[in-house]
Order: C-alpha cells, then structure tokens, then sequence
C-alpha cells in the first residue's frame, strides 16, 4: 500500500543535471518545477517513498481508528526515523512530519498566511530576535507567486493581514457553525473573527474541490487540499527525475572546498551511489538539513559543512502555542458540520504595538475533541450516566489553537547523537529546545483569550495543552515540533550565518539551503508559505547563475 513503485525503482544516478534537490516537500517541489520549467535539468532525492495516492482513503481510515497512532498515518517511525530529545518539553518528531514525495505537506491542516512586515524587522521594531536581511517587500511578489502556484483560498479584504497586490486565486471557505459561535461571542468581546488563508479548494483549481471528509490535518483522500507531491509530478512532466528512498548520506566536496560535487545517498538494497551535478540544493527540512550538513564533515571541514559560523544547528525555532478546547452545556457545536479542520481566525493580536507581546496567531477550530478517556476516569458518574455524560461532552465541544512566536536563541540546537545511530550507521539528531518566557507570554495571554470566548458563549474550559488555563478539566503539557524553523539561517555576515539572502551558502559556491532552516526569527504565521515564497525566490537566483 505504501508505493507505486518502491521493488522496481531506477535509482542510478542522473547523468551530468543541472541541479539536484535533496527533499522532495514543500521547499524542494515548488523549486524544481520552478527550475525544470525554465529547461533546467533538475534530479530530486527523496529519502521516503511515493506513496499511492489510492492508499489515502486507506490512511484516512488510520487517522480515524482510535488504537493507530498519528505517526502509523504516514509509516513514520523505527530505525530509520530515530532521533533523540533533550529539551524540556516533549518533541514527538515523527507525529509531525512526513517522508516521502510530498513531504510534510502530506500532513497538515494547510494554513496559508503570509508573514507580517514587522516579523522581518524583530530588532529594529521591538528590540528582540534579529532583523532578516530581506524586506516583506522583498518576498511579496513571490508571496503572490506561491499562492497562485499552491491555490489559496482566503479573504481579498480583512482587517488584520499584511499589504497584498492581488486577490486570492479563490474565495475564503464556507464559514462553519463554529465559526458562527466564535463571531457571535467575538462581536460581544471586541475581537475581530476573519478567515483564515488555507491551501484548500473551495472550487476546481489545479485539483478536485474540497469533499469536506475533515481529516485534512493528517491526510486529504479527495485532492482538495495541497500538498506538494503536486509540484513534484508537474517538475516530473517538465523533465525532472525523482529518485525515492535514497536518503542522501552525506554531501562531498572538491580538492580546494569550494563547491560540492556530490550527493552521496543509500539505496533500499544497501548500495552506495554518488550524483554529480552543477547545482546542490539541500530542501530536507530544519531538522535533517543540518543533520546532513554536520554529517558532511572533512578534514577541511571538521565542524561540518558551510559551518565556518559555527551556528550550523543553532537559533533553531518552533512556534508555542495553546490548544484549548470548551464545553459548551448547553447547546451542540455541529464539530462536523463541514470538513476542514479551520477555517476562520483570530489575527488582531499578531502585531500589536501597545502591547508589544510576541506574535499571536489563533486558529479557531471546527473540530475539537475532548480527552473522553482521562474524563470517564475523573467523572463519578457510572454506566448509562457516564456514557450519557461522555456524549454530552463530545457534541458540545468548541476550540482554538495558536501559534505563538518563539525567538531565536542560541542554545536551541539540533546536534549529533553519537550513542545513537539510524538504520544506515549515521549519528541521529538530538534536538534542544527551551521555549522562554517570551513565547510562554504570547501563549498564556492566547489561552487567556479563548478562554474569554468560551465563557462568552456559556461555557467552560474542558481541556488545555499547556498550562495556562489551571481551572481547565484537564491539563496536558505543552508539545512542541510542528513548525520547525532555524538551524541554517540566512544573514549577510558570514560570520554569524549560513546562507545569504539568495541562500546560497557562504562557504561554498554551489550549495543552497531551501527551507525553514534559513528563517532568522519565526514569526507566528503558520511557515509553508514563506518557505515556498523563499524558495522561488532562490530559483529565480539560481536560474541567473546558471544563465550567466
């Protein structure tokens, strides 16, 4: 079930291509169709396979059985898929991300906003974080490319977004009931619902419509939702090659260490290959991006690859947040009255200046379940009152989760595991992240919101991941590892980063970086957007080069 082809793939190397893309998601797809449309020959490396897209009904079924776990969705997990956590807060990696054609972008809920004015300038504006050394201005074309390429769905006019050019390729989703319970209580408050940008059709774009079977967060079996698999087939028809389940080892360089000259990746039946090319583009994402870079490591290079800074794995980002969910006695929510996972939000408080806390951004949900479990435990009722009361509490629920602006440290880190290796032999990453007082800020004053709005509509809190709302019924500690950002970032000085605005890598003249690990502060908006404006944007640079 889980490839077309995984027995009789061709993965020889590629004869003499233009470029090669290690990393076939988000960040990798848009740039190689932006690449291979222009007449560049473009070869992909993708460590997982290309999985059916006649399994995902299949898949659907897995998100829904309540004893298959979230990472049994996307055969995430064993040897190969090991890494190790050190933070202090739980990092379940593989709930979260996707290998294989399409990358992440087969698992989530396709928030679409752009990133603000003000989270390109964090220094200059409120004296934390780090300026980019690009503008909004700089990327907004190439916002506007993303968005026609991907299909968005969204509001041409709304009081809390960032200047735009040009309308939506589509009209905002249906407003749900939801939606209609959180406007009603909103107008009450003062607070502004709008909706949301999403990267689901609301009608034939590229893709089928929309089915509303609401599981979009884990798995579209319609087509309705994006995801980058799509740009892939596209760089295909246009001439690309895709390699899969060849997880790229380790990259090599020349004599003089100035340019790469190959990918070195493992096939399925153990062998080793090596594919040249004149272009490396290294699009694995924020966590193996510098996992690969710090494998990389030669006698010129001991510290790892484009590392002369030193901050190769560091500055690595997340987004906080809080998932906080009501029960509403009084009246049913209709949680699956249509399908996608959110379609409205709240923005007003991403970039306030008055009170200058980290960016908020709240996304309000159509379907929020309560732990029934942990509450069955904790109730006195029994038999037919339990279950009567377990039933009440599933069709009155009502939520919103946020993410909330994490800032750049140091000390955030993705490193080597040398006690533990993969199914190859290589160290594992070990990721290290503390949160700070900033983005626990940002996250309270968001719990402290909803907790606002459900009260608002007659109820009270029933759950809350976190621990900003202690009255809630039941309190789950705060999960991070759903918006990886950092560990590769982007500056103009050499000496304190990796790639520069283009990004290209400072130390060699051959080597990008495509992906959230160039992001310098994270912001609040949900990142795919962003990593494919930066994407097309370093394909219009890497076209010239290879022109000139």
């Amino acid at each position: 079930m889980t490839t077309n082809q995984s027995a009789t793939a061709d993965r020889t190397p590629v004869d003499s291509p233009d470029v090669c893309v290690v990393g076939a998601g988000p960040a990798g797809a848009l740039l190689s169709h932006s690449l291979a449309n222009r007449g560049h020959d473009v070869v992909i490396l993708e460590a997982g396979p290309r999985f059916d897209k006649e399994s995902r009904v299949d898949r659907m079924k897995r998100q829904i059985h309540p004893d298959r776990g979230v990472d049994e969705i996307w055969d995430m997990g064993g040897e190969r898929d090991e890494y190790t956590n050190s933070s202090e807060r739980p990092m379940p990696l593989n709930k979260r991300r996707v290998k294989g054609v399409g990358g992440t972008s087969l698992h989530w809920a396709s928030v679409v906003p752009r990133f603000r004015e003000r989270d390109f300038e964090m220094q200059n504006r409120h004296g934390v974080g780090k300026d980019w050394p690009i503008s909004y201005a700089d990327l907004q074309p190439y916002y506007a490319e993303a968005e026609q390429e991907i299909g968005v769905a969204g509001p041409d006019e709304a009081p809390h977004q960032p200047p735009r050019e040009q309308g939506y390729p589509m009209d905002p989703l249906p407003t749900s009931y939801a939606d209609k319970l959180f406007t009603k209580a909103a107008d009450a408050l003062g607070y502004d619902v709008q909706p949301m940008p999403m990267a689901i059709n609301t009608g034939a774009y590229d893709r089928d419509e929309c089915q509303g079977y609401g599981t979009c967060e884990h798995v579209c079996p319609s087509g309705g939702k994006y995801s980058a698999d799509i740009h892939v087939e596209k760089a295909e028809a246009e001439g690309a090659k895709v390699l899969t389940e060849v997880p790229v080892q380790r990259f090599e360089h020349g004599p003089d260490g100035e340019e790469i000259t190959a990918a070195v990746y493992a096939t399925p039946d153990g062998e080793t290959r090596r594919q040249e090319a004149d272009v490396f583009v290294a699009a694995a994402g924020a966590y193996e991006t510098p996992r690969l870079l710090l494998l990389s490591a030669s006698d010129q290079y001991p510290n790892g690859l484009a590392n002369s800074s030193g901050t190769v794995g560091k500055y690595v980002m997340d987004h906080g947040g809080a998932l906080v969910i009501g029960f509403l006695p009084d009246q049913e929510t209709h949680s699956a009255e249509y399908g996608p996972v959110i379609s409205s939000g709240i923005q007003q408080f991403y970039d306030d200046d008055e009170d200058p806390i980290g960016g908020i951004n709240m996304m309000l949900l159509n379907q929020a379940e309560s732990p029934l479990a942990q509450m069955a435990m904790e109730s006195n009722a029994l038999g037919d009152d339990l279950l009567a009361e377990l039933k009440r509490q599933y069709g009155g629920t009502i939520g919103a989760s946020t993410s909330a602006e994490m800032l750049p440290r140091e000390d955030n880190t993705i490193t080597l595991d040398e006690s533990k290796t993969d199914n190859h032999g290589n160290p594992v990453l070990d990721i290290d992240i503390t949160p700070g007082q900033y983005v626990r800020d940002a996250s309270a004053k968001a719990a402290d919101v909803t907790t606002e709005l459900v009260e608002e509509m007659g109820g009270r809190i029933a759950f809350e991941q976190g621990s900003h709302t202690p009255n809630a019924d039941y309190i789950e500690p705060e999960q991070y590892g759903y918006h990886p950002m950092g560990g590769t970032r982007m500056g103009e000085d050499p000496s304190e980063s990796v790639v520069d605005p283009t990004l290209k890598t400072h130390d060699l003249d051959n080597l990008y970086i495509s992906g959230g690990g160039v992001f310098v502060t994270g912001g609040a908006a949900n990142p795919t957007l962003t990593i494919m404006a930066l994407s097309l944007k370093a394909a219009d640079h890497i076209h010239e080069e290879l022109q000139s």
